[in-house]
């Protein structure tokens, strides 16, 4: 068995054979399908970092592998516009002319304030931005993104098999549903993606097709220590309005949590925002509008940005335009 091969079996292990939560009621709809969802299956996957430098044979079609990490910019802030106020000479004692009164016209709009609303549909600058810019055909997305994704092994908690679900093109990264098995992966490196202590976590997404499946993208704890805090968001069925769930940090209470709609579809393109001050808050935005800010039950370790959906429900594609974190 190759060393690869080997990390591979041990990690799968570990991810069967470590505990999980039971039940965690985040949707009223279910979509996990065991009479509430349960966040159990996110099996504690343990990240394995991988030599940089050394070479590895390609995987089959039906393997993903893991690697290590890269830094991206720090965020920059988009400068205002600037307005033009120099005042311009005015003929004397002339009436004005059409165009003299053209021209006053478009200077009092200029000068009346315009109401901008952020582009959310770029991803922004920040310290790990994946957007999706090369093809990978199943089996092959985690070899060709080794720093962006790292996918449970298939046949973890008999649910997931990412290898035969995931694929990426044209700029997006597709997810199909109805396949009759689901899909589960951190973003990020296999170094640094489950080190999260706090940042801006945001993925544009939207999904077809699928009703009766769903998905929930989140932060969920390094530790597996459910208590240790649960931020979910985006999450919900694809036939219905996505919410933020945040959980109870109190133990033996996680599934108690507070649910924020958002008020938009699945169906079409939206950019969500997750802002975590550890110890302090978490603050919930839907293309760049806050939908609201919880103050209570706010994590304080490390956690990472994953996403995980069903393996039931109608055909169609969950599509990820881009995805991007912060530290």
């Amino acid at each position: 068995m190759s060393r690869r091969r080997a990390i591979l079996a041990a990690a799968t292990a570990g991810c069967l054979a470590l505990g999980v939560p039971t039940a965690s009621a985040a949707s009223a709809d279910s979509w996990w399908g065991w009479g509430g969802h349960r966040h159990g299956q996110h099996a504690p996957v343990t990240p394995t970092p991988t030599p940089s430098d050394t070479a590895t044979p390609a995987p089959s079609d039906d393997e993903e592998s893991d690697t290590t990490p890269t830094e991206t910019p720090a965020p920059t802030a988009e400068a205002a516009p600037i307005e033009d106020t120099t005042p311009t000479a005015e003929p004397e004692a002339a009436a004005p002319t059409d165009d003299a009164e053209a021209a006053e016209s478009d200077t009092d709009d200029a000068a009346e304030p315009q109401n901008e609303v952020a582009d959310t549909s770029a991803a922004p600058a920040a310290s790990f931005v994946e957007d999706f810019t090369t093809d990978a055909v199943t089996g092959l997305v985690s070899r060709l993104y080794p720093q962006s994704w790292q996918p449970y092994p298939d046949g973890t908690s008999g649910i997931y098999a990412p290898s035969k679900t995931v694929s990426v093109h044209d700029g997006v990264m597709d997810v199909a549903l109805g396949t009759g098995a689901g899909a589960a992966g951190t973003f990020g490196s296999s170094a640094g993606a489950w080190d999260h202590v706090g940042g801006s976590f945001s993925v544009r997404a939207k999904a077809t097709g699928g009703d009766g499946n769903g998905a929930a993208f989140m932060l969920w704890p390094t530790s597996g220590t459910w208590s240790d805090g649960e931020i979910d968001f985006p999450e919900g069925n694809f036939e219905d309005s996505p919410s933020a769930f945040h959980h109870s940090m109190t133990p033996g209470k996680e599934a108690d949590r507070v649910q924020i709609g958002t008020g938009v579809s699945w169906r079409d393109w939206h950019t969500y925002t997750v802002d975590w001050v550890p110890g302090e808050s978490v603050t919930y935005s839907v293309d760049g509008k806050v939908l609201d800010t919880i103050t209570h039950d706010v994590p304080t370790t490390p956690h990472r940005f994953m996403f995980q959906v069903g393996n039931w429900g109608d055909q169609g594609n969950l599509l990820i335009d881009w995805v991007s974190t912060t530290e």
